[in-house]
């Protein structure tokens, strides 16, 4: 058995800055055979331990050894509805193969590699997922077609429930459609899983505005059971000086932009307008999305983090892809001012170096400001990266509880609301695709059991 997993291919970093296509090949049939053969198949198998959505690992890498791609699919099916997109974007690292027991003495399966590889071949051959059951009768609604939504949904339709999502945006995926790059998630990957709800049944109705066109009290008339799963969207800033002006914007508005309206295209009837010189404010997963867009738009692109490097919170694999891109990394740095001219466009920032303190209970490091480090850097752009809440446009009128966070509140997945039920970052705050599959699992297990 090798220690060494099988490294995927790239596009080279020089070529890929120039377009928007994806950045990782995946495996070819070889490299994915000799990855899986690696696995261990453990009878105990600690990988499953670290998987939100209860994957069974062992079973569908078993099946790849075996040639049996079809199996495989059918295997990672029963337990997700989207496994092109997670074989893509979740932090496997930290999951399921952050649990295998090869990681120990050396590199851990690249569990995410295999999944997708299997969900792409999936894709090519056309393979159906599970069939569904025979139709019960019940009927459940879906606010939200982002990865909570879609998840609840393909659960909820295997199991014969008839169910219809509402999506206020044109095009059903929620924050796999506008916060993803096309380099890490092809539009065309999401299009093709939403395809697979629709052949279990799954009706998505886009453009709809629920809390508008539509109410949540009105959803409760016509459903057995609602499902909330309406995401984070909303972005949040600093709340200094200046960033009102020209040439501020939130990554959440850079990236709709540029991958739900297409803005990086050279016919785009709705363009970014870019600046020269771009500092992006942030250290996530958003954050390296937004200065890797900007980028291949042709922006001398900086991050600018008020931690180190040890302590950005992105994906480890998306840093080094955006270091080998020629992103500059501007650590220990955070702004107190943007500086505009008198049109009140952007012209420089005010900024303070930062010293590491201790760390606090949850493992992170405090920041301090460096008193009289104060000085000014040019650029005529700032995108700030920081995080995002929930947007409750859609509850408007349904006197759902909230928290002191503006979350909505729930037991278990059940809110406040009569067969209303809720998940994912609506319910926890901004977090992972995974985690907000995870919570549409769950909460289509307590519909379940409720409308059973």
């Amino acid at each position: 058995m090798e220690d060494k997993k099988v490294i995927g291919r790239l596009q080279a970093a020089e070529k890929r800055v120039t377009n928007f296509e994806e950045v990782e090949f995946g495996y070819n049939d070889k490299e994915a055979l000799k990855e899986a053969n690696r696995c261990l198949q453990c009878i105990n198998p600690r990988c499953m331990q670290g998987c939100p959505v209860s994957i069974h690992i062992p079973e569908f890498i078993k099946a790849i050894r075996e040639g049996d791609l079809k199996k495989a699919y059918e295997v990672i099916s029963i337990s997700s509805s989207l496994p092109a997109v997670c074989g893509r974007v979740c932090p496997q690292e930290k999951q399921c193969e952050a649990m295998c027991i090869k990681g120990l003495k050396g590199d851990a399966i690249a569990i995410g590699s295999l999944e997708r590889y299997v969900a792409d071949q999936a894709i090519v051959n056309e393979f159906n997922s599970v069939k569904p059951a025979k139709k019960n009768g019940k009927k459940v609604a879906i606010v939200g077609s982002g990865p909570a939504g879609l998840t609840c949904a393909g659960d909820l339709a295997k199991a014969g429930y008839e169910v219809t999502i509402y999506e206020v945006l044109q095009k059903a995926g929620g924050v796999l459609v506008y916060g993803i790059p096309e380099f890490r998630l092809p539009k065309a990957i999401v299009g093709k899983e939403v395809e697979s709800l629709k052949k279990l049944g799954v009706e998505i109705l886009t453009d709809v505005p629920v809390g508008n066109a539509i109410t949540i009290k009105d959803l409760q008339k016509e459903y057995d059971a609602v499902f909330v799963g309406t995401g984070a969207g909303l972005p949040k800033f600093m709340g200094i000086e200046g960033e009102d002006a020209n040439g501020v914007f939130s990554a959440n508005e850079i990236l709709t932009r540029i991958n739900l309206m297409g803005a990086f295209k050279k016919d785009s009837k709705t363009p970014v307008k870019v600046g020269k010189k771009a500092y992006v404010i942030g250290g996530g997963n958003v954050a390296m999305d937004a200065v890797r867009c900007l980028k291949r738009l042709g922006v001398d692109a900086h991050i600018m983090y008020r931690r180190s490097m040890d302590e950005l919170p992105a994906r480890k694999m998306e840093v080094e892809h955006a270091k080998d891109e020629g992103i500059k990394f501007d650590l220990l740095k955070n702004p107190v001012k943007i500086i505009t001219d008198e049109n009140n466009n952007v012209t420089g920032m005010e900024i303070v170096n930062m010293v590491l303190g201790e760390p606090g209970e949850d493992g992170r490091r405090s920041v301090i400001e460096e008193e009289g480090s104060n000085h000014i850097v040019k650029c005529d752009m700032v995108v700030m990266a920081l995080g995002t809440s929930p947007n409750h446009e859609a509850l408007k009128h349904s006197d759902i509880e909230l928290s002191d966070r503006g979350l909505i509140v729930v037991e278990g997945t059940k809110t406040s609301l009569k067969n209303v039920y809720a998940g994912g970052d609506a319910v926890t705050g901004a977090a992972t695709v995974i985690l907000a599959m995870e919570a549409g699992k769950k909460a289509a297990k307590e519909i379940m059991e409720k409308l059973s």
